[in-house]
């Protein structure tokens, strides 16, 4: 039989919500009919939605088009920017990883843009581990959709998704998979199938859930 975990990244394997505010507000300055900047809590907000959601609450003063191009240059700035100043691991996760990836498959899907699955995993070392990831950015589906995609195509007989917010929760469950709340992270979740206060409760209790 073979068993996957699906993990959400944001507020999930690494924090880097600083280093993206800096980013983004670079961009920010240089398009003067942005007209603001953004903070670090603005981006905890902004985090584990839809890019095109983003844009929206991020500029609603500014036309679609002109919106997303700004956007645009956001997101690519910021995979550039992450290249050398990346985001932080939370403690244990690469560890945890290591210890699960001898019994698992690991997959990651994200709502993100695409290339940022990819600096996380070349930033921190973790493409040996990863065996597929999906993202926003590259289908332009929504996250529920995404995971589904993930399990049909690597023909997953058993799995689960672990992710920090209501909306990872919403993800899983119209995926059909069981949802693992990391309790550490931005949001909350409501009677999830487990929970887990840092990175390395999860091999309890996946052997639990997947048994």
């Amino acid at each position: 039989m073979k068993k996957g975990i699906l993990f959400d990244v944001d507020g999930t394997l690494w924090d880097s919500a600083p280093q993206v505010t800096e980013a983004w507000n670079d961009i920010l300055a240089s398009c003067p009919d942005a007209g603001r900047t953004i903070t670090v809590e603005d981006m905890y907000q902004y985090m584990g939605r839809p890019m095109d959601e983003i844009s929206r609450m991020m500029l609603p003063h500014l036309e679609e088009k002109r919106r997303w191009e700004i956007m645009e240059r956001c997101m690519e700035y910021e995979n550039e920017y992450l290249l050398t100043h990346p985001g932080v691991l939370y403690p244990g996760v690469r560890e945890a990883l290591c210890r699960l990836a001898g019994e698992y498959e690991l997959y990651i899907v994200s709502n993100c843009q695409d290339g940022y699955i990819q600096v996380l995993m070349k930033v921190c070392g973790l493409e040996e581990l990863i065996r597929d990831m999906e993202c926003f950015g590259r289908t332009g589906r929504p996250k529920g959709d995404n995971i589904r995609l993930v399990t049909e195509r690597n023909h997953l007989d058993r799995a689960l998704y672990v992710g920090d917010t209501a909306m990872d929760q919403e993800a899983a469950d119209k995926a059909g998979l069981p949802f693992v709340h990391a309790s550490y992270g931005f949001g909350q979740a409501v009677e999830p199938a487990g929970v887990i206060r840092e990175m390395g409760e999860l091999t309890e209790l996946a052997k639990r859930i997947l048994a």
